[in-house]
């Protein structure tokens, strides 16, 4: 388990950053399974009134507090992504659940410091769980200490993935391949996937197609709990990484899963 280094600016940042997954998760809560205007972005991802309102509360707040920060999110324009604290917002990750009334929607919330994540937050507002990862501390649940599983083979891992229908025939045929070595597979979840491998319950994550918003703060949250989060290539993922993530609860089962895409 991480030592607690964390540093005094960090922990700043993080009380800050809780502060503004309670008002993003509150606000969640008033639109959800309510009627909402829902459009087709330029990707046909969908997109509603919430996730731009959210966003823009999450930015309104960034910049009164750290006006120097750079700050990129899924609904609104990136500004300053060369500064050296940059915090990446997703209002609702999991669009397509809430739109459709699934409570397994979330908040992300992840500040990098030169490029790396110093701290991560995945909040599921309909069930008040919330996974907060801080750089040098480990990972919580609520506030108390969560880990990963102790599972180390393929055979025993139960693997998480979104959707098939992300994936195109390449990855596809790297999926079924991992998924028919482990013991179990399952569909959905967006973020609450990677809070699940945190805490233990889920072994393994595979997706393709994110984008930074999607990815860059459960890397906090997985490594602090214990686990290791990369691309299929094994690299660690950054602002430029190609979107295809693969969570694993630690190295040995990390390992293997990369063997079986390879």
């Amino acid at each position: 388990m991480q030592s607690s280094t964390t540093t005094p600016e960090t922990e700043m940042l993080a009380r800050f950053a809780e502060g503004v997954a309670d008002v993003a998760d509150a606000m969640a809560m008033t639109y959800f399974r309510k009627p909402l205007d829902v459009e087709k972005k330029s990707d046909l991802s969908p997109v509603t009134q919430a996730d731009r309102a959210i966003e823009a509360t999450m930015r309104d707040s960034i910049v009164k507090e750290f006006p120097t920060h750079g700050i990129l999110g899924e609904e609104h324009e990136n500004a300053r992504l060369d500064a050296q604290y940059v915090w990446v917002l997703d209002p609702i990750d999991g669009t397509k659940s809430f739109v459709s009334g699934m409570p397994t929607f979330g908040t992300l919330i992840a500040c990098l410091r030169d490029g790396t994540p110093e701290l991560g937050i995945i909040s599921i507002p309909p069930t008040g769980e919330r996974w907060t990862g801080l750089r040098g501390r480990p990972s919580t649940f609520n506030g108390e200490p969560c880990r990963t599983s102790h599972r180390t083979r393929l055979a025993e891992a139960i693997l998480y993935t979104t959707t098939p229908d992300a994936f195109d025939a390449a990855g596809s045929t790297q999926f079924e391949t991992l998924s028919r070595q482990v013991s179990m597979r399952r569909f959905g979840g967006d973020c609450y996937g990677y809070g699940l491998l945190a805490s233990g319950h889920v072994d393994l994550v595979m997706e393709m197609d994110l984008h930074p918003y999607d990815y860059m703060a459960l890397v906090a949250v997985i490594e602090g709990a214990g686990g290791v989060i990369t691309d299929w290539k094994g690299e660690k993922l950054g602002l430029k990484s190609e979107g295809k993530v693969l969570a694993a609860a630690n190295a040995a089962l990390h390992a293997q899963a990369l063997g079986a895409l390879s």
